[in-house]
């Protein structure tokens, strides 16, 4: 008897434990098809329009959350948006392209190659911020040995620096210690050699390789500058890239002639008043349409509309220096003369958001 009561409640168990299993199984199912199903199926979605980004608009899915120059919030907010790229010459918009990255230095190339397309010619030199110097990019402007493409005028990133008292004197920056040529080592503050080891190779997120010298202190024990020249545990190592580094001294000796310093303070004279008119007189401060071909379009409508203002503004200046006899073929062969110079001036780039 008490065998036979043990396993009807057992069973009775067994059951219960079954009913219980059944329910939880048809809420975890419900579960999956009415709510990790629909947010995995939007999830997908949501990857195929971001695509290469970190982000997009809800209204605009084209749109990318950027940091925008005019922040009246003054807390360094995000705001969807495009990243228009424009060359000018003597304050002509010549050529602009929309991007979906917030940084410069990846957009250079993809616009320069539309630029070839829809220029007659390419200007000897291209003159642009720091914002465009990189590696990738000087390498570009070289282009082969035979066939240069055009010179870059653009400082990099730490030429300011490097021009201040401050930087000189700073032991643990590798450019103001001494190289030995012949043993491929420099040598420290402290006059000890820190000594070739190895080379290496960096991928950045365009996929560009990088390649670097690594070298390494013979030893940093007991040094009483150490403090003063490197944070780490071990002895002080150097990530030397040589390509660069020569690319940089070509740069620096270009922006410190005088001419091309000349022709580099120039460069916020010519594309700044451009943004500035957009901006300020033409009162364009954001797109009305959304989609990036919508929006290229109605940013090249206010790019056209810039340069007739500017051309009717040139001719009616240059008009009233002329005698009515002399006007209409003054005009043309001030048009002529006007955009001759225009092609062989240099180029302008800048960016606006």
């Amino acid at each position: 008897v008490l065998e036979e009561k043990y396993n009807q409640e057992s069973n009775r168990v067994e059951q219960k434990e079954l009913r219980s299993q059944k329910t939880k199984l048809k809420k975890q199912l419900k579960a999956i098809e009415s709510d990790y199903l629909p947010r995995l199926r939007k999830y997908e979605v949501q990857k195929r329009i971001l695509g290469n980004r970190n982000s997009f608009s809800k209204t605009d899915y084209d749109a990318t959350f950027m940091r925008m120059k005019d922040d009246h919030m003054k807390n360094g907010q995000l705001k969807a948006g495009y990243n228009i790229q424009l060359a000018t010459q003597n304050q002509f918009i010549v050529g602009y392209k929309l991007f979906q990255k917030p940084g410069d230095t990846r957009c250079f190339q993809p616009f320069m190659e539309k630029l070839f397309r829809s220029l007659p010619k390419v200007p000897k030199q291209v003159v642009a911020d720091a914002g465009y110097a990189s590696e990738e990019n000087y390498l570009y402007a070289l282009g082969e040995e035979k066939e240069p493409r055009f010179e870059l005028l653009a400082p990099y990133h730490t030429y300011l620096k490097e021009q201040t008292r401050k930087y000189k004197k700073d032991i643990s920056k590798v450019q103001n210690w001494k190289y030995l040529e012949q043993e491929d080592a420099f040598i420290c503050p402290n006059n000890r050699k820190v000594l070739f080891k190895r080379y290496s190779k960096r991928k950045n997120e365009s996929g560009y390789e990088q390649d670097f010298k690594i070298y390494e202190c013979e030893d940093c024990t007991g040094c009483p500058l150490r403090s003063l020249c490197t944070k780490s545990k071990g002895n002080r190592k150097v990530y030397w890239n040589p390509i660069y580094e020569e690319i940089k001294a070509k740069t620096k000796t270009a922006l410190d002639d005088e001419q091309k310093a000349t022709l580099y303070a120039k460069r916020k004279v010519d594309v700044e008043s451009v943004f500035g008119h957009i901006k300020g007189n033409l009162s364009f401060t954001r797109f009305r349409l959304r989609g990036i071909e919508k929006v290229e379009t109605e940013f090249g409508i206010v790019a056209l509309a810039h340069n007739l203002l500017k051309f009717v503004g040139n001719i009616k200046l240059f008009s009233g220096k002329c005698k009515k006899s002399e006007l209409r073929n003054t005009r043309i062969s001030q048009f002529r003369s006007f955009f001759g110079d225009l092609l062989d001036s240099p180029l302008y780039f800048n960016e606006i958001r």
